[in-house]
């Protein structure tokens, strides 16, 4: 099993890469989609999250109200302690189980957000960073996006700057042209890792 950790900044198109990624047959784990699975209507997850937090928390249908408790946790470093210690044990079952079903030679991305902002390099056999200049970022979150130009700023200042995710990165997708050339990237990418992996199942444990 080749463990692939992929990021990259907000409008970089990270979330394309990982669709075509799963289109070449990778096992994509999605960390902020299980967060959302892990506190689904009737799920021990969102009954904790409703203990812990009140059942202000949750919109008419049931549902957890994300805004809602955005606004709690972000205004409160002990709440956002308490939600954490709730869904981060959840994700990281879910990712074991998910790790456990795949094949032994399976390529698997782990599409981490935040990846460099906490230090996660070390976690994976390879870290991919999608890669797009800031004026691209921009653009993308205004016309596709609906930010304001504001907003888009604020948000992209808030993450890693691009020079310190391409310093963790092993490989680096430029996002900054095409689909074309973007599928070709992802095509060398699929090669190599695929490679990688045949070599990591052919190499004997020591």
């Amino acid at each position: 099993m080749l463990k692939v950790g992929l990021t990259g900044g907000i409008g970089s198109g990270k979330s394309e890469v990982s669709s075509r990624l799963r289109g070449h047959g990778a096992v994509v784990i999605d960390a902020d989609r299980i967060a959302r699975e892990v506190v689904e209507p009737g799920t021990p997850g969102l009954a904790a999250v409703v203990a812990e937090f009140g059942e202000e928390v949750l919109l008419p249908d049931g549902g957890l109200d994300r805004p809602k408790v955005g606004s709690i946790v972000f205004a409160d470093p002990q709440r956002l302690t308490a939600l954490n210690g709730i869904v981060h044990p959840l994700v990281g079952e879910r990712t074991r189980e998910l790790m456990e079903a795949a094949p032994g030679d399976a390529v698997v991305v782990f599409d981490v957000p935040l990846l460099a902002e906490n230090g996660l390099g070390e976690m994976y056999d390879v870290v991919v960073v999608v890669d797009a200049p800031v004026e691209t970022q921009l653009e993308r979150l205004t016309s596709r996006r609906g930010m304001t130009e504001e907003d888009a700023r604020s948000r992209i200042a808030a993450q890693a700057s691009r020079a310190d995710r391409r310093a963790i990165a092993d490989r680096v997708i430029d996002n900054s042209g095409s689909l074309d050339d973007l599928k070709s990237q992802v095509d060398t990418l699929w090669e190599d890792l695929t490679h990688r992996a045949e070599t990591a199942e052919a190499t004997p444990e020591r």
